[in-house]
């Protein structure tokens, strides 16, 4: 590995470029890092042009006061077995002092199958929440007000479809469509990039996410229409640099097909929001964050021409590194979270979810999340960092590292947009993915030399490490799920379905917006495949594109 770091002249204000010695350590991500950080490395322009928070380019945070006014959103993952049962777990984590619903749904849903789907045989209620029909989100918010809770959804493919149930269940609670706050995943693009969770092909796929952004700009303004992921990118084994890099294309992507739909960029660019994996790299992860908040600042005035300074803010939930955690000696994992969760605070987060301990052995017991809760409210209220924002502006390292995972992110984006013409054609020439896949070899082939230590796995390894109790999903969960459905089908008013699902068609094969449609095809009780496969026979089913 080369021990010399590149130019850093895409950064304004930045120094010459530092060096290192050869057999110097280097970053997670492979940025070689010298033994001691001076004034020389970042240049003394870079520190007189640091801002204050609250300021343009926002490097230091996109609220003057930060923590002092507000403490960051606790939002915990949850979702398993039926909606009964998840609204159990809703009701016990607000109970215990989270302040947001975050929603985990089962691989059917998130692949857009019903629960009777013969490939979901086995996997309902498994890795989150059953839902088939806008039967199910009545149930999963049942006695939760809607107009009083923020929601974030993570899904994706079918995103469209939930938004349509989750508005159904406002209007039957009476609640405004303007008061609903909460988030939407909604990012197709690192489906493609990462996760695989797709279903249409890319074009159509980003179609429908902008549907959403245009009805939620008209109807649902405290709404975040899609959180822009680095995390499942970083996930399969991007570097922080590719990370920051493929996110902030994406974000570009979509802000470009909604400004082709005729949509201003300040109507609908507040509502964009971002969601980042914090890793190991502590120093890293901090960087990451201020370089990302900087560069969507430009991005948006400069080059996309928004005038309201909402729309130049990079707002962002975090997660802490599943990647990160271990099967061997899973109580370590509280110690790994800590730390994470303490570097997305000191990076500037509004938002952040602490993996549970026993996470990669099953969905997490109650005893674990509350662990993982209280794990970020230590933090807020005994650690002292939330007293004043920004608290590592000006360090030497800090600075230089954040300036070089910017410098690094900008070729990566120039690569995309040079080479490819955007991040759809370089999405369907297999790009992103080539490009994840070698930095994850490179990460496995570091571990297997012993370069990388991960403790209790290939350091400090106990063979008789201590186990932990862990959630087990009774298989009596499918059966009460297909149970319902198969209620449902019986039930409903068959003409009504058909001619809402026979709508539905039009509506796609005419490049309308799906929205409403969508809302009155989940009124009649179609179901999540219902309504999928029906928008298949419009945008065709995707094969995931070149091999690697």
């Amino acid at each position: 590995m080369s021990c010399k770091v590149g130019p850093a002249a895409a950064v304004p204000g930045t120094a010459a470029p530092a060096t290192c010695k050869p057999g110097d350590p280097t970053t997670i991500s492979g940025i070689p890092v010298k033994r001691v950080y001076t004034l020389e490395d970042v240049g003394i322009e870079t520190l007189q042009n640091l801002g204050q928070p609250g300021e343009f380019p926002y490097l230091r945070g996109i609220h003057r006061d930060m923590y002092r006014g507000r403490i960051w959103t606790m939002r915990q993952f949850a979702g398993m077995g039926t909606a009964r049962q998840t609204n159990a777990r809703f009701k016990y984590l607000l109970e215990k002092g989270q302040t947001g619903l975050s929603t985990a749904f089962d691989l059917p849903t998130l692949m857009g199958r019903d629960s009777d789907d013969p490939l979901a045989a086995g996997e309902v209620g498994k890795c989150g929440v059953a839902v088939s029909s806008l039967e199910d989100m009545k149930v999963l918010f049942d006695g939760i007000n809607l107009g009083e809770v923020s929601t974030s959804m993570t899904i994706n493919a079918p995103a469209a479809i939930l938004l349509a149930f989750y508005i159904c269940v406002a209007k039957e609670q009476g609640v405004p469509l303007n008061r609903l706050r909460g988030t939407l995943q909604n990012d197709i693009l690192k489906e493609f990039h990462a996760q695989n969770e797709f279903v249409f092909p890319p074009g159509p796929s980003v179609k429908l996410v902008i549907d959403t952004i245009e009805f939620c700009t008209h109807h649902l303004p405290q709404w975040n229409t899609v959180s822009i992921s680095g995390y499942h990118i970083r996930e399969a084994g991007a570097t922080a640099p590719q990370e920051l890099a493929f996110t902030i294309a994406d974000g570009m992507c979509y802000v470009e097909e909604a400004m082709k739909r005729g949509l201003d960029a300040d109507a609908f660019a507040p509502r964009l929001s971002f969601f980042w994996d914090i890793h190991n790299e502590f120093f890293e992860e901090i960087a990451k964050l201020r370089a990302a908040r900087r560069m969507w600042a430009r991005i948006m005035r400069d080059r996309f021409g928004a005038k309201k300074e909402r729309s130049w803010w990079l707002r962002c939930h975090c997660q802490t590194a599943g990647v990160s955690l271990t099967e061997q000696q899973p109580m370590v994992n509280i110690i790994r979270v800590a730390y994470q969760a303490l570097a997305a605070v000191l990076g500037g987060t509004q938002s952040l979810h602490t993996n549970s301990m026993d996470e990669t052995l099953a969905l997490p017991t109650e005893q674990a999340v509350k662990i993982a809760l209280r794990t970020q409210q230590v933090i807020a209220d005994e650690t002292g960092v939330a007293r004043t924002v920004d608290p590592l502006a000006g360090s030497f390292y800090v600075e230089w590292l954040t300036n070089e995972l910017e410098r690094r992110a900008q070729e990566i984006i120039d690569e995309i947009y040079q080479r490819y013409g955007g991040v759809l054609p370089a999405t369907e020439a297999g790009y992103f993915r080539r490009a994840i896949a070698e930095s994850s070899a490179r990460y496995a082939a570091e571990f297997d030399r012993g370069q990388r230590i991960m403790i209790g796995v290939n350091k400090y390894v106990e063979h008789d490490y201590e186990r932990i109790p862990i959630l087990k999903i009774d298989e009596s969960v499918e059966r009460e799920q297909l149970a319902r459905l198969k209620e449902l089908r019986q039930r409903r008013d068959k003409a009504r379905h058909a001619a809402a699902l026979k709508k539905l068609r039009e509506v796609a094969l005419a490049g309308e917006n799906v929205m409403p449609a969508l809302i009155e095809a989940s009124e009649a009780l179609a179901t999540v495949g219902e309504m999928m496969h029906t928008l298949e026979t419009v945008y065709g089913r995707y094969d995931g594109g070149p091999a690697l």
